[in-house]
């Protein structure tokens, strides 16, 4: 007999009433999947909703009955094309997989300094058949990200991490986060899935390369010395002088730093490269400062940022992962963007949410605006800032995907 498909669902109420939004939102994506069982489900609330998020997460489960409930608190949610960036909304995700192994968690740091651990991420050995994804949802003031993230690769190399930071609080102690009926002011929460899917995932971080590629033949930290053997500030100077003055402009203002992450490749393109801000320059010994580690025999590539790079960057890696794939679309998705796109970025509101439905086709998508963004570049999962993290969930007992 052959098993039932996956089927994915989503609301959004903008109610002024934490209830009445709660209830919309769960009864739009519980009418969608009425004879389903909600596997999994994420619930994302605007700040002004944050002191009831105790009583909505009790209304969604009240409709939605999901074995596992994760959510957060967010200045902006993004659920059915739209992306609520201003005023109170609850953006409610649900999907029934299945076959698929959910393993909710809670996770928080204990001790300090060199005592300082992680407690609650679920001991777990992936199998060979099986494509293992974790969604990871922390809090920026009090979880270390980047540490985790490079600890887990040490323990689960292959396994692609997609998920963002809580968002809408100034101050520790603000964000909620939410594992079924418990509700959390620091650590972290996420799933771990396994079984008949494949996690796919888009990280597009908005820009575009210019230039060409130089190795770097002189660093260490942070600081790039020499590249291609020369300053690396006289290479910076290079590239803007063989650019046209509207591009001479945008770098002088947007300038980035592309990092290879696979040196093994001839070319590179698109999601090769991990981008970071051009944090400063000494004009003295033309070194460059970057905001990450750097080591000789690196290659980099400068990068521009602006709301065309950014279009042009995700609508470019959104075709590429559709090609091919028309027969076996996603079933669902998950879209973690930067606090710093939606109309901060670009002229027209719902740009990142309505380009992924019109490319991957009219999906159930929700998520929301992150004050920091996780997602795989190449095989290795970092943590983001502009950029717009995709989860594409495909069936594969239903064929390619």
């Amino acid at each position: 007999m052959r098993a039932m498909a996956f089927r994915f669902a989503t609301g959004i109420s903008t109610a002024e009433s934490p209830l009445r939004a709660a209830e919309e939102a769960a009864g739009i994506a519980a009418g969608a999947i009425p004879d389903a069982k909600t596997d999994l489900a994420f619930l994302f609330v605007s700040p002004s909703h944050a002191a009831s998020i105790g009583k909505i997460a009790a209304r969604v489960r009240a409709r939605l009955e999901p074995a596992t409930l994760l959510g957060c608190t967010a200045n902006g949610v993004i659920a059915d094309g739209r992306e609520i960036e201003e005023g109170p909304a609850v953006a409610v995700w649900a999907a029934a997989m299945p076959g698929v192994t959910v393993r909710g968690f809670a996770a928080r740091v204990r001790g300090e300094g060199e005592e300082a651990h992680v407690e609650g991420f679920p001991e777990f050995v992936p199998d060979e058949k099986e494509s293992p994804a974790l969604l990871l949802v922390v809090d920026p003031f009090s979880f270390p990200a980047d540490g985790f993230l490079r600890a887990l690769a040490d323990r689960c190399p292959t396994l692609p991490v997609l998920g963002g930071m809580a968002s809408g609080a100034g101050a520790p102690g603000q964000n909620r986060l939410l594992l079924d009926e418990e509700i959390l002011e620091d650590g972290a929460i996420g799933a771990l899935l396994a079984g008949p899917i494949e996690v796919r995932t888009v990280v597009s971080q908005g820009c575009r390369p210019i230039g060409r590629p130089l190795v770097v033949t002189k660093g260490e930290g942070n600081l790039v010395q020499e590249l291609g053997g020369k300053p690396a500030l006289e290479r910076v100077k290079e590239v803007l002088d063989s650019l046209g003055e509207k591009e001479r402009r945008l770098a002088r203002n947007a300038l980035h730093v592309g990092l290879v992450i696979d040196e093994y490749r001839s070319a590179f393109e698109r999601g090769d490269f991990l981008v970071r801000n051009l944090v400063g320059l000494d004009p003295k010994s033309g070194a460059l400062v970057i905001g990450d580690r750097v080591r000789r025999g690196q290659t980099i590539q400068f990068h521009v940022r602006d709301a065309a790079s950014a279009d042009e960057d995700l609508r470019a890696l959104l075709e590429r992962e559709a090609k091919g794939r028309e027969a076996s679309p996603p079933a669902g998705a998950l879209l973690f963007t930067c606090n710093g796109r939606g109309t901060n970025l670009f002229a027209a509101p719902d740009h990142d949410a309505s380009m992924v439905r019109r490319i991957a086709g009219a999906i159930p998508l929700a998520g929301f605006f992150a004050a920091g963004e996780i997602g795989p570049i190449g095989a290795k999962n970092f943590l983001h800032g502009y950029t717009a993290s995709l989860a594409l969930f495909y069936d594969r007992a239903r064929g390619r995907g």
